[in-house]
């Protein structure tokens, strides 16, 4: 069975988000979304309320799984059995930064690929971080995110 991860903060889930969902599960028996801790950013949305977000959005698919976790992603994936994790590519420095993380999530867990998944042209400048930008000064976010998503904010 090929398991896959998708990991993310997902603070909020945007159409840049649902784009590589779409076009990755299908490559996978299993397909988790996994909304991690990182310590590095300042969330604006509840784990809880992102998990909510999510399932409005996805619950439909059988497949598809969302989950909470803390700790090293790599972690994550043997514990859930996962030996594919997806990562979305926006833009050249997406990549260089995306590397660097699966150079080393290669070297701390070898038996877990990293797949990266390039944006479509049109979601190459959606980013949480923007929207979360948008949404703290009251901007209208309504066309970066899924509708089923949109009661949640």
């Amino acid at each position: 069975m090929k398991i896959a991860l998708f990991p993310g903060s997902f603070d909020p889930l945007t159409k840049a988000h649902v784009d590589i969902i779409k076009r990755s599960v299908d490559l996978f028996d299993k397909f988790y979304i996994g909304i991690g801790d990182n310590s590095s950013k300042k969330g604006l949305l509840s784990v809880e309320k992102r998990e909510q977000m999510i399932r409005a959005v996805f619950g439909a698919d059988s497949r598809i799984h969302v989950v909470a976790y803390e700790g090293l992603t790599v972690e994550f994936c043997r514990s859930i059995g996962a030996a594919y994790m997806i990562r979305g590519i926006r833009t050249v420095s997406d990549f260089e930064y995306e590397k660097a993380i699966a150079q080393m999530n290669h070297a701390l867990a070898p038996e877990i690929e990293s797949i990266f998944i390039v944006s479509k042209p049109g979601y190459s400048s959606i980013s949480s971080t923007i929207v979360r930008e948008i949404m703290r000064h009251h901007g209208d976010v309504s066309q970066f995110i899924p509708k089923e998503a949109l009661p949640f904010l």
